[in-house]
């Protein structure tokens, strides 16, 4: 049976029997439409364990493969496209290893290759350092001349082993025809270990405790002593060298032993796929979540492809990371099985089977629309008729009493948000932020925002008519504060007539790093909807106690829907814990805080929106 379950890393899958339409225009409904069926499984799986892989530097590396085998078990007779899986989590983890029974009973050859530092491969794991990337490239070119090989290679994994996939296809192997990265990352700063400048404590801490874990777990079925003592030795040595210093460095703000964790720079530029997405040629379906932890750069990996003509499809569904991992469960609603959107895309390009009816079946763009509570289709994400605009914030906002949002300029007026160093717990950014481990009570916390609104300030617009927000937004404040420093989380929320209070998406900045790069900052519409802070050591910025700086907050993407009558509201906090945490100095700048935001012709704070239609 497939393995799916996993602990701490692992998939977003949605399952059902038939295929996502393809657009048609803009947007609408997936309907169900039976134009493709899945072949069914031919095979038995033989499985040769520990197969070493010599590196150029001399470093082993170990794999399992996993092939096709015949009714005696044995590896069934004729050549097979192989499909390459790359993890830190050790191989021999059934639940964490990324094992596709499902294809390999289809006629395919699965390789999983433990990285280097984890599992029972010897040498130190730096995590997509640059020796990791240049394995990638040496055991991609190995994996295509395994035994039973047609030569035809393909990649696939789910979170870390969807990173190394990218990188992998940016070197080019021989006979590469296709990936399907399953919830894959695009930025290493932004996207997961540092939330507008503040260190992803719900999440990082966890992530390196797994790999750690893992790797000094000795590999099953390995017989010679002497190389398991000297993975475990390189795996104990590469912990202090690496988890250990950047672990400190981040937490401390300072520099250590070459890393600097705290801050943008050449050790997250070394580790972000976007920066390297334009060396990408191949055919890629890229699997996202709403409230994943790549929720930012899962549609921008999309997008960097498509701009290219590179054949490419994005799938978001409504999870986090770890939701649906036992593969079983999402709605239907003419969304195909993972499963079976795995196997169509694979037969179509590493078997060459014939399916002229892919380009209409399976949409370039399939999300899903919190609120509505269905998939939609597009030609693109966010959707072509996507159009923006600014809300400007008005009135007097305190815990308990919410301020506006209009189009006109609404009454002046400041908000004031207090120092809540716990506000964000009981919120669904502690299931986000904790990859969907932590427990948390959907109708007190995940589903409904209420006792966390009151941690901060509310604007709010009331809708007369339903309202359909896509992509990303950001908030423009003005704010002050007593403090040196100051942290803003800004939640964007569906709020019904009977007060429940839905979160859809939220955004996080510090107050000294809110330099802004125009360059790379997104404008549509003459308005900035993302802005690029440089987050970087050099761009800190003084912070004044009671001086008035503007603020822009990124705002990760989403599509919501939210029905006539209810309210859009923004809601401001000083802190979101458990998933950021600032480092050592820059939480002594901050503590005790009173933020002040400003609403005025001169301080004309607002909200940045994507709206359709």
């Amino acid at each position: 049976m497939r393995a799916r379950v996993a602990v701490a890393i692992a998939l977003a899958a949605a399952t059902a029997a038939t295929p996502v339409l393809a657009a048609t225009g803009g947007h609408s409904a997936a309907k169900p439409r039976a134009v493709w069926s899945p072949r069914p499984a031919t095979y038995g799986i033989a499985k040769q364990s520990n197969v070493p892989i010599t590196m150029d530097d001399g470093t082993v590396l170990e794999a399992n493969v996993l092939r096709p085998a015949d009714a005696s078990g044995n590896p069934a007779k004729g050549t097979f496209p192989v499909l390459l899986t790359q993890t830190p989590y050790n191989k021999e983890f059934t639940s964490l290893n990324f094992e596709n029974d499902y294809l390999i009973q289809r006629g395919y050859i699965q390789v999983i290759v433990d990285v280097r530092g984890t599992g029972s491969s010897e040498g130190q794991w730096t995590s997509f350092g640059p020796r990791e990337q240049r394995d990638y490239c040496e055991t991609a070119a190995w994996a295509g001349t395994v035994a039973g090989s047609n030569g035809v290679l393909g990649l696939y994994g789910i979170s870390y082993g969807a990173i190394a996939q990218l990188y992998t296809a940016a070197c080019h192997p021989k006979g590469l025809k296709a990936m399907f990265p399953i919830v894959p990352m695009g930025d290493a700063y932004r996207d997961v270990t540092v939330s507008g400048g503040q260190v992803d404590t719900g999440f990082i801490p966890f992530w390196l405790g797994l790999v750690t874990g893992a790797g000094l777990v000795p590999a099953s079925g390995q017989t010679d002593p002497a190389e398991a003592g000297q993975a475990l030795a390189d795996h104990a040595q590469g912990i202090l060298n690496f988890q250990a210093q950047a672990t400190a460095s981040a937490t401390t703000g300072q520099q250590m032993g070459g890393y600097d964790g705290a801050y943008d720079g050449a050790f997250y530029k070394a580790r972000t796929p976007l920066d390297i997405v334009g060396r990408i040629d191949v055919p890629t379906f890229v699997v996202g979540g709403e409230y994943d932890l790549f929720q930012r750069g899962e549609p921008m990996l999309y997008n960097a492809l498509r701009a290219r003509g590179v054949p490419t499809r994005l799938l978001i569904g409504p999870w986090t990371h770890l939701d649906a991992s036992s593969g079983a469960g999402l709605p239907a609603d003419g969304v195909p099985s993972l499963n079976d959107l795995e196997l169509r895309w694979f037969d179509h390009y590493l078997r060459g089977v014939d399916d002229p009816s892919m380009s209409t079946d399976i949409a370039p763009v399939t999300y899903w629309r919190i609120g509505a509570g269905h998939y939609e289709r597009a030609a693109s994400y966010p959707p072509a008729d996507t159009t923006y605009t600014a809300l400007r914030l008005g009135g007097t906002a305190t815990p308990g009493t919410a301020g506006t949002l209009g189009a006109a300029h609404p009454a002046d007026g400041t908000g004031t948000v207090p120092y809540v160093p716990v506000a964000g717990v009981c919120s669904e950014s502690t299931a986000q932020w904790t990859a969907g481990v932590a427990p948390n009570n959907e109708k007190l916390c995940t589903g409904d925002h209420r006792l966390n609104d009151l941690a901060g300030v509310t604007y709010d617009l009331p809708l007369t008519k339903t309202t359909r927000l896509a992509g990303t937004s950001m908030a423009k404040l003005f704010v002050s504060t007593t403090a040196r420093d100051a942290f803003v989380t800004a939640r964007l929320e569906d709020v019904a007539p009977d007060g429940t209070s839905t979160p859809l998406t939220s955004g996080w900045q510090v107050l000294s790093l809110r330099k802004v790069d125009t360059r790379k900052s997104v404008y549509r519409d003459g308005l900035m909807i993302q802005p690029w802070h440089p987050d970087t050591r050099d761009s800190v910025l003084p912070v004044t106690a009671g001086s008035v700086y503007e603020l822009d907050v990124e705002i990760f993407p989403t599509a919501a829907q939210l029905a006539a009558g209810h309210t859009l509201r923004l809601a401001l906090q000083t802190a979101d814990e458990p998933h950021a945490t600032a480092p050592a100095p820059q939480a002594v700048n901050a503590a005790g805080s009173v933020l002040t935001v400003y609403s005025s012709a001169k301080y004309p704070s607002q909200l940045v929106l994507g709206i359709e239609g």
